[in-house]
């Protein structure tokens, strides 16, 4: 999705943010820097872009107005890409702005880059773009250098991993009257405690393209199957595990997809396509996300979302059963003397 092979780095400016409900506080630098050591420059590009490349998710700049002047950072930001002069300046007033959002009582205090970049290439388009980056995670290396007759060991404390981004998104040039394509990483926040980086500090909304469509009704659809059916049906776990199968089937070997076309083949059951397609409704208006009826399907997207579809029968303690093709290959019975449940599984070869 994003490439920096051709990227260069043209000017940075770092400050320090601490947490304001902690009573710590920020500090600006006097003025950014222009790196000019070949080294530093390829080492903090690593550092910045490289875990962009595995990102598909792009989001846009929003406001709860609908007034895109009004979000802080896409403000900061057009001024930038209009005038290259007032980067510092404008980088200091990000900081300054992620200062007084960072509220929660478990949020870190750390560095903030602000780095404006050209020649970044998303989706196959070269642009320029403004990197807004936090460091939060630190580490300490050991430096083993050779001395007189054997080495030497120093070490250094509260380094940074350069394979470790913590928080950071990348705001391109392009489609600024949608928003802005925005990319965003947030490692240290994987169990929602402090949802300020995507919410709070750039107002995010997710872009509707083919590939959040796909991966919004995979995941609206394994919600269905593995919680709303139980509400209507009694369902075995084989018949879920089936029906988690068989959609990961049709969209691996379609390339667009048609809801009646998807219900007919996957589901089945006139009850059931009844009631997903009323779960899929009430999912687009309580998340105010509309998927479309017909896409063409994002094969990342379906990807990425096969890892969560799992086809794993776990009996007790004793046996993971792990079920991929023909459900009419396993029966499921009871066994009265032992007073237990059993699956009969039915194969020609063991391998």
């Amino acid at each position: 999705m994003v490439s920096f092979f051709e990227a260069s780095l043209s000017e940075l400016s770092v400050h320090r943010v601490g947490n304001k409900q902690q009573d710590e506080f920020y500090v600006l630098s006097d003025k950014s820097m222009h790196i000019q050591d070949e080294l530093l420059n390829q080492l903090l590009k690593q550092y910045f872009l490289a875990p962009y490349q595995k990102i598909n998710e792009i989001y846009r700049f929003t406001h709860p107005n609908n007034d895109l002047s009004l979000n802080e950072i896409f403000h900061f930001a057009e001024e930038v890409f209009n005038n290259g002069e007032l980067f510092h300046e404008n980088s200091k007033k990000i900081a300054t702005y992620l200062y007084e959002i960072s509220n929660h009582p478990k949020i870190k205090s750390g560095e903030v880059y602000v780095v404006y970049f050209e020649n970044v290439q998303i989706e196959g388009d070269l642009h320029d773009a403004i990197g807004i980056f936090k460091s939060e995670t630190k580490e300490s290396y050991l430096k083993v250098s050779p001395a007189q007759n054997g080495f030497t060991i120093s070490y250094e404390q509260e380094a940074i991993n350069i394979n470790k981004l913590d928080k950071g998104c990348l705001i391109f040039n392009t489609e600024k009257e949608e928003g802005y394509k925005v990319a965003v990483i947030d490692q240290t926040n994987r169990n929602g405690e402090a949802v300020y980086w995507k919410d709070e500090f750039l107002k995010l909304k997710v872009r509707n393209d083919n590939f959040n469509q796909t991966q919004n009704i995979l995941g609206v659809y394994k919600s269905f199957v593995t919680e709303k059916l139980d509400e209507e049906f009694e369902v075995e776990k084989t018949d879920k595990i089936d029906l988690l199968n068989r959609s990961m089937k049709y969209f691996k070997e379609k390339e667009s997809f048609d809801l009646d076309e998807f219900a007919n083949e996957v589901i089945a059951n006139p009850e059931g396509i009844a009631l997903f397609k009323d779960y899929k409704q009430s999912y687009e208006q309580e998340f105010e996300t509309p998927i479309a009826d017909t896409f063409d399907i994002s094969n990342a997207a379906v990807k990425k979302q096969a890892k969560d579809f799992k086809s794993v029968l776990k009996l007790d303690k004793n046996f993971h059963v792990y079920i991929h093709g023909n459900k009419q290959l396993i029966e499921k019975g009871y066994d009265g003397e032992k007073d237990m449940n059993y699956y009969k599984i039915f194969f020609n070869e063991e391998s």
